[in-house]
């Protein structure tokens, strides 16, 4: 049995044996000495088997325990290894990313589905009249949509004679995708004028709210302000209880009803807390079922109502939130909601989970909205301020 005994342990067993052998000595009459009359011989006995059970590992009695196995990242003492081997290299850990690192993973897949899509039809000839009638069916079948992707291609088509060849033409595409997303970077200004500032988030189910508004609030707390959130998607089953888990998680204030209440209710019951409790930044959850359904739309269009009738100006941002992985049907959910709300930022996320992540570059060129962020990753941090430059060489990266 791998069990540890102290040094007082085998003192009371070796007693147990003490009086064990005066038990069996005073039953034969041998025992060296006389027994008071009013201490029975069997006492010996039974101090015997108390001393036998002080010793033994019975469980919630008195439990021995085998040597504490050494934890994982603690050093444990230096163990001697034999004569002439070498101690292995202590393992490292990985250093973190950086945002660029996580960037260009990010959007490994979206290089692979557009780029390298791209430069497999220019690797085909190097006379650029020859590529021209696949440049365009290739175009049209990424996700980028068929207007920007006819626009892009009319560029190349009008400066082809300007070209030196394939390679330049890939360039070229490079540079107006760069000219189109860079009119779109205008990170998400907080003002200090406008305290409590309002951020209505909007978005079908499954785009990412949820979770892009917990990141939104840990890189506010990040930066010093006070975060209160406010949970109005009082429709969807466990919304609620969802965000408040990731309210809780970033330290943030959080404002709930019951399901099925009123979600202008609920907007309306979070702007007066973000004024009563100073709060800097209040962000509204918003009821995300399906953007053809007209229902919806109206009852966005009723909270928008009811915060800029409580605080003028309110909602100060109506951040779009959509889902990289749907592709063109993002276009479609950006006109929608931009027709009902008039949409003033767009967050996308999942970049790093889709290969259609071009989709971006269609949004840019269709709307005159600013892209404020886009997630790469599952992590708090990896939810990004949209930057054209630095995405546009993350997705052209190599190429």
């Amino acid at each position: 049995m791998n069990y540890r005994f102290s040094g007082y342990d085998y003192v009371i067993f070796g007693f147990s044996y003490v009086f064990f052998f005066l038990f069996v000595s005073d039953a034969y009459g041998t025992l060296p000495f006389t027994l008071p009359a009013e201490l029975p011989a069997w006492i010996f006995l039974v101090l015997a088997v108390l001393c036998n059970l002080w010793v033994l590992p019975i469980p919630g009695i008195h439990p021995r325990r085998p040597p504490a196995p050494e934890i994982s990242g603690v050093p444990g003492p230096a163990k001697e290894l034999p004569e002439g081997e070498a101690a292995l290299p202590a393992e490292k850990k990985p250093l973190a990313k950086t945002p660029r690192e996580k960037l260009e993973q990010g959007l490994v897949k979206t290089h692979k589905g557009f780029v390298e899509r791209l430069s497999s039809v220019f690797k085909r000839s190097s006379r650029v009249d020859e590529v021209l009638p696949e440049l365009e069916e290739t175009l049209v079948g990424t996700d980028i949509g068929v207007k920007t992707a006819y626009a892009l291609f009319d560029y190349v088509k009008k400066h082809a004679g300007d070209l030196s060849g394939t390679e330049a033409m890939l360039k070229a595409i490079k540079q107006q995708i760069f000219s189109i997303l860079e009119q779109r970077q205008e990170p998400l200004d907080i003002s200090d004028e406008k305290k409590p500032f309002v951020i209505m988030v909007t978005g079908v189910n499954g785009s990412g709210k949820t979770t892009t508004i917990a990141k939104i609030a840990y890189r506010l707390k990040n930066e010093g302000k006070s975060v209160i959130i406010a949970s109005g998607d009082t429709f969807r089953a466990a919304a609620i209880e969802q965000l408040e888990h990731w309210a809780t998680r970033v330290n943030a204030d959080f404002i709930k009803a019951h399901q099925g209440a009123d979600p202008s209710a609920v907007a309306f019951d979070g702007l007066q807390a973000a004024i009563s409790r100073n709060h800097d930044v209040l962000i509204i959850d918003t009821a995300g079922r399906l953007h053809t359904k007209e229902n919806l739309m109206e009852e966005l269009k009723k909270t928008k109502r009811v915060l800029d009738k409580k605080l003028p100006g309110a909602p100060h941002e109506i951040l779009l939130v959509l889902d990289a992985t749907i592709g063109q049907n993002a276009i479609e959910q950006t006109r929608q909601f931009n027709n009902a709300l008039g949409i003033t930022g767009i967050a996308i996320t999942k970049l790093d989970g889709s290969s259609k992540g071009g989709v971006i570059v269609g949004i840019a060129n269709e709307f005159s909205i600013p892209i404020r962020f886009i997630g790469v990753g599952e992590d708090m941090d990896d939810l990004q301020s949209f930057q054209a430059e630095s995405f546009v060489n993350a997705l052209f990266i190599d190429n």
